[in-house]
């Protein structure tokens, strides 16, 4: 029999009619490798029943776009992963973007939008593109470790410089993301791993955000304006800024990894994406669907409601498993299949409705970057050894990444 752990919310007995699905979503060979689960979820049902957990979980796409999309009904307030912040406290305070409700929510989405406004990424690209070409020269024809030498390396050295942040610490800015993430799964050993250098990586990234620490003239100083001129408190300004790091480098990290991963395993897509650089945006896209940096948040249901006509009762824990909704072949016919020309609109690798990603403008802007720089440098992109995916409780990244880019 599964045993049940109760991670701070109401505990739930099986709903009549909801299908049972025995399985623990967080374990971390689930986590290496999730697709056998994923086809489980979907075949379940619209909505299924996870014992372990007591929660509920949906993975067709019609069911996670609902779910996800109606924020009165499934709210975030009551925390996006496992605890209900409505029964216990967080290990943290809550964000004040992704764990709030309108109209809170409205107000601090408000700055961040305008800082990470279309408008301000054009005004950044041409620095994207230099970085991206200063570090893909010292990266040709040589045998690298792609999630360290070129995923992790060029977000953090592009998104600090915009930011504003005078203080840099790859590792710390690389971790505090992976470490919010873990916090929202269950107390397994990722989440204890990461709480116990939490505090560390904390303090480094609240002295490093702090108003004293930014310049004047980047992204950050554009929160802090918002403050000077009423729209938040400078405290709440203080913690926008520290969205920017999990908005801007963890996801981007993520994506640039597991888009050198796809082009690697595909070598056909990368000369059809160098054969029509206008693919590149759509090309992020299908990366984005394919992969599901985000595979899965949580809501919680703040009144009774049902979810493909099964009853939810007011408190429940719903797991809206992304990634799953990305595979799903009744929206995408062959999701198994990776193509650059698909153009997969609607795909919930940022999530939806008023909760999408706030970061997916710049992460787009970088990516649309350091593509059209490899498209002009970089003939081949070989494997050269087995791709390492690094399990996480919330995101789907690489560990490692054997690669050699053969130039142009």
């Amino acid at each position: 029999m599964t045993e049940t752990l109760i991670e701070g919310h109401k505990p739930l007995a099986p709903p009549p009619g909801i299908p049972v699905l025995d399985i623990d979503p967080y374990d971390v060979d689930t986590l290496y490798t999730p697709h056998a689960y994923y086809e489980a979820l979907r075949a379940a049902g619209p909505v299924a029943y996870i014992p372990r957990y007591q929660v509920l979980a949906v993975g067709r796409f019609d069911e996670t776009k609902t779910t996800f999309s109606d924020h009165e009904t499934f709210v975030s307030s009551r925390g996006i992963g496992l605890n209900d912040f409505k029964l216990e406290k967080p290990w943290r305070p809550p964000s004040i973007i992704l764990e709030v409700d309108p109209p809170e929510h409205t107000r601090t989405r408000r700055v961040m939008s305008k800082a990470l406004s279309p408008k301000v990424v054009r005004g950044l690209m041409d620095d994207f593109r230099n970085s991206a070409a200063t570090i893909l020269d010292g990266l040709l024809g040589r045998e690298i470790e792609a999630v360290v030498d070129l995923a992790e390396a060029f977000p953090t050295a592009v998104f600090p410089r915009a930011v504003g942040m005078k203080d840099v610490h790859t590792r710390h800015l690389v971790d505090y993301g992976a470490i919010v993430f873990n916090a929202v799964g269950p107390d397994n050993v990722l989440r204890q791993r990461d709480m116990a250098r939490a505090p560390e990586v904390a303090a480094w990234i609240n002295a490093a955000c702090a108003r004293d620490r930014l310049t004047d003239d980047g992204l950050g100083a554009l929160v802090y304006a918002a403050a000077d001129a009423g729209d938040i408190t400078e405290a709440e300004a203080g913690m926008l800024v520290r969205s920017f790091l999990s908005a801007g480098v963890d996801t981007t990290v993520t994506g640039i990894g597991n888009a050198l991963w796809c082009f690697s395993q595909n070598p056909d897509q990368w000369e059809a994406l160098k054969a029509d650089p206008s693919l590149i945006r759509p090309a992020f896209e299908e990366v984005l669907r394919y992969t599901s940096p985000v595979h899965t948040f949580l809501r919680t249901a703040d009144r009774d409601t049902e979810i493909g006509g099964h009853p939810v009762p007011e408190g429940t824990k719903v797991l809206c498993v992304l990634a799953s909704a990305n595979m799903d072949p009744e929206k995408w016919g062959d999701p198994e299949v990776f193509r650059v020309d698909r153009r997969p609109v609607g795909h919930m690798a940022f999530g939806a409705g008023i909760h999408g990603c706030v970061g997916q403008n710049i992460a787009r802007g970088e990516l649309e970057a350091l593509l059209s720089v490899m498209i002009e440098k970089v003939d081949r992109i070989e494997p050269m050894g087995e791709a390492i995916w690094r399990p996480n409780n919330a995101i789907r990244a690489l560990d490692k990444l054997p690669l050699k880019l053969i130039p142009s």
